[in-house]
């Protein structure tokens, strides 16, 4: 028992001993032992190949070393009789490695990517929120105060953007600043990208931008070849109505392109409109989408070109995409409609983190096999097995994907989304200190959010050669896509990084 003792008083005064109750402390030493007892393991099923051949390899040493003059002139006869099946097991082998040459997939280099950072008039804090949705009168009482409750509960910050058009008093949405809003976006991340890789806009083969909101005609992607004044024979796609996840989609599609058309670059634009998709209704379940989306855009640069690949930050390893469309729940969960009084905009169901739930499950179901190593997947079959044969009731195994990867980029959705997934594939504080700063400083951007994430990582310096970073996202539809990149070099941040002059601030605490 912990005492602590006061110096011995003077004579007849009385001695004071204070005693401390015993402090209860969790078994680290189990815990500690748990840990290594299964690094051990994935270390032993990892390099257990290696560890076999070991002694095939000794052995194998110790006959060559005894060799003498007169064995190796009989080995060379020996080939000599065999010329003709030497020489076609020699072509054979020529001709599958130059196959697998010319028919395996192209590597897809990202080579860098830019995100857009507002000016900061355009910040709209907690006050100036409620304040320009009270002025504009189109909200009730209980309209007003159900936002005030969402937007403190949120996770957002104080210095989160809107478009100009929603901070004039009063709001302008129209056709005319949608457009402004899409130019200054995109542009704004267009022009830092450029500047920092260097590459003349008429190198740039494929396009690809993806808005799920704002589609005018003529197309998002033909306004950017307007203004770049990009090549005649450009490849361009137009993607709209797929939601947050939509980012993973454009990289995705921009993959496949890459795989058909030999040393081109591929742009890839991701964003979302809100100048003319906000809110201006009392239905609560279309309310939530004003207090979470913002302003924000990012566009990538990839590459087919083995030249770039020293320069590159990213490979690409695996895309998967998961489409929940054919289950009415999940196809409605996020839709977009009209109220009773006719005001337009998103509605979210109550039954949207269940559909993620399992959305996400049917997703890493996929992507578990291509990112996990053997040793995981070994505990994951010996449980199902047991499950299946011994008995049902044996709970489950979840794959520990910080195996798999050393970074985690999950879609800033909301609170709730983030909450949920740290809690199911058991992450640490750090795993998902990117999405949660990304939503407390910019919001939900929606399909760029997984980037601004990534941009986390490298202010932070932490995202070293070799690592893997897994970007997910959710969306309308609804989808659940995953990224799986891994980083060519030691990746310092770039100079137009939306993070450079805050970064210090972060991580904040989170109080709600």
């Amino acid at each position: 028992m912990a005492t602590a003792s006061h110096p011995p008083p003077a004579t007849g005064a009385a001695t004071i001993e204070i005693q401390q109750p015993p402090r209860k402390l969790p078994d680290f030493h189990a815990n500690v032992k748990l840990k290594y007892v299964k690094l051990g393991y994935h270390y032993l099923i990892t390099h257990l190949l290696t560890l076999c051949l070991l002694p095939l390899i000794a052995v194998t040493a110790v006959h060559a070393t005894q060799l003498n003059h007169h064995d190796v002139i009989n080995l060379y006869n020996h080939l000599q009789y065999h010329l003709i099946l030497l020489t076609t097991i020699t072509f054979i082998t020529i001709i599958g490695f130059t196959t697998y040459r010319m028919t395996r997939p192209r590597p897809v280099y990202l080579v860098d990517y830019s995100c857009y950072r507002p000016p900061a008039h355009l910040k709209v804090p907690f006050q100036v929120f409620m304040e320009h949705s009270k002025i504009h009168g189109a909200f009730n009482e209980p309209s007003l105060e159900f936002q005030r409750k969402i937007l403190e509960r949120s996770g957002l910050g104080e210095e989160t953007y809107l478009p100009a058009a929603l901070h004039a008093i009063p709001a302008e949405p129209s056709m005319v600043t949608a457009r402004e809003e899409a130019e200054s976006v995109m542009f704004g991340a267009i022009d830092d990208l450029l500047k920092s890789t260097k590459v003349n806009h008429k190198d740039i083969g494929i396009l690809v931008v993806n808005c799920s909101l704002f589609n005018p005609t003529p197309s998002l992607s033909s306004m950017i070849v307007n203004k770049y004044k990009l090549r005649g024979n450009i490849k361009t796609f137009n993607l709209s109505g797929m939601g947050c996840s939509a980012g993973v989609i454009a990289v995705d599609l921009a993959k496949d392109l890459l795989q058909v058309h030999r040393n081109t670059y591929a742009l890839v634009v991701s964003t979302e409109n809100i100048t003319q998709n906000w809110y201006f209704g009392n239905k609560k379940s279309m309310l939530i989408p004003n207090c979470l989306f913002r302003v924000g855009c990012a566009a990538v640069l990839l590459s087919n070109n083995s030249s770039d690949k020293n320069r590159s930050k990213y490979k690409l390893l695996h895309v998967v995409r998961t489409h929940y469309g054919f289950d009415d729940t999940a196809y409605r969960c996020v839709y977009q409609e009209q109220d009773g009084d006719g005001n337009t905009g998103v509605s979210l169901s109550k039954d949207l983190m269940s559909v993620v739930a399992g959305a996400l499950k049917t997703n890493i179901t996929t992507l578990g096999p291509l990112v996990l190593p053997i040793s995981e997947q070994l505990l994951f079959f010996v449980n199902l097995v047991a499950r299946k044969i011994i008995n049902s009731k044996i709970k489950p195994y979840l794959p520990d994907f910080k195996m798999a990867f050393d970074h985690f980029c999950i879609h800033a959705g909301g609170r709730a989304v983030i909450d949920e997934m740290e809690k199911n594939l058991e992450l640490t504080q750090e795993h998902v200190e990117p999405s949660r700063m990304t939503l407390h400083r910019f919001g939900n951007t929606s399909s760029s959010s997984i980037w601004y994430e990534l941009a986390y990582t490298e202010a932070k310096r932490r995202m070293k050669k070799g690592n893997r970073v897994w970007q997910i996202a959710f969306g309308s539809g609804f989808k659940c896509n995953s990224a799986v990149w891994e980083a060519v070099r030691s990746v310092k941040p770039s100079v137009h990084n939306p993070w450079s002059d805050c970064v210090d601030n972060y991580p904040v605490e989170m109080v709600f």
